[in-house]
């Protein structure tokens, strides 16, 4: 299992019976792969779907039948279809539960940097700006370090945000983080065979430990 897998399993555990859930492009879209199978939830998608399903099987793709970020899905039962400005309506209105969302980098307060590096070519923001403060729950996938080594969670975000104090929880290859507005951060899991100190050395923020620190399981 690579770090990707192993952090969408993970996030997969945090949604809950009858949750609408929106799964930004990349690693988040991840995520409906590994829904447990008791658990009934609609994904939606902002180009205009409400009951996205897992990727296709090879040579069964559609190709009137895609996600936000251009890759072929299916659909579950009860899957309804609309224009794109009706599905920012369900975001901006709160009606979707939970956003998964991939990030560039986090701080202790919560604000979140995911759309641009300056000087490198970017399509734009995208339906974050609109999720981050749409959605009830925001919940960002991302790999704890940069491929240099250094920390993406950090004490004051330097990118140019998204949104200030929004993300809720943080999941990494190495920990899972609750994100607590005036109190900063909550390690509360860790992966198999990491200590504490090991998360700190790569973590540029601070971050209190709970009492019931538990192993991350998938």
């Amino acid at each position: 299992m690579n770090n990707r897998e192993f952090i969408a399993k993970r996030i997969a555990k945090e949604l809950k019976d009858g949750d609408v859930v929106n799964l930004g492009i990349g690693m988040p879209t991840m995520v409906a792969n590994y829904i447990p199978e008791d658990v009934q939830i609609m994904l939606q998608a902002e180009n205009g779907i409400l009951g996205v399903g897992p990727k296709p099987a090879l040579g069964e793709e559609r190709l009137d039948c895609i996600d936000a970020g251009g890759n072929y899905v299916t659909t579950v039962k009860g899957a309804s279809f609309f224009d794109s400005s009706f599905s920012f309506c369900i975001i901006r209105g709160g009606h979707v539960d939970i956003t998964v969302l991939g990030a560039l980098e986090v701080d202790e307060e919560g604000n979140v940097a995911n759309w641009m590096i300056p000087g490198k070519k970017v399509p734009g923001m995208g339906g974050a700006m609109d999720l981050v403060v749409g959605a009830k729950k925001v919940i960002l996938a991302m790999e704890h370090v940069n491929k240099d080594g250094s920390p993406k969670i950090l004490k004051k975000c330097k990118l140019p945000l998204t949104a200030i104090h929004v993300a809720k929880t943080i999941v990494t290859d190495m920990a899972v983080f609750d994100v607590i507005l005036g109190e900063g951060l909550v390690l509360k899991e860790i992966a198999p065979g990491l200590s504490v100190e090991e998360v700190q050395r790569v973590t540029e923020a601070e971050f209190v430990v709970s009492p019931e620190l538990k192993i991350i399981v998938v």
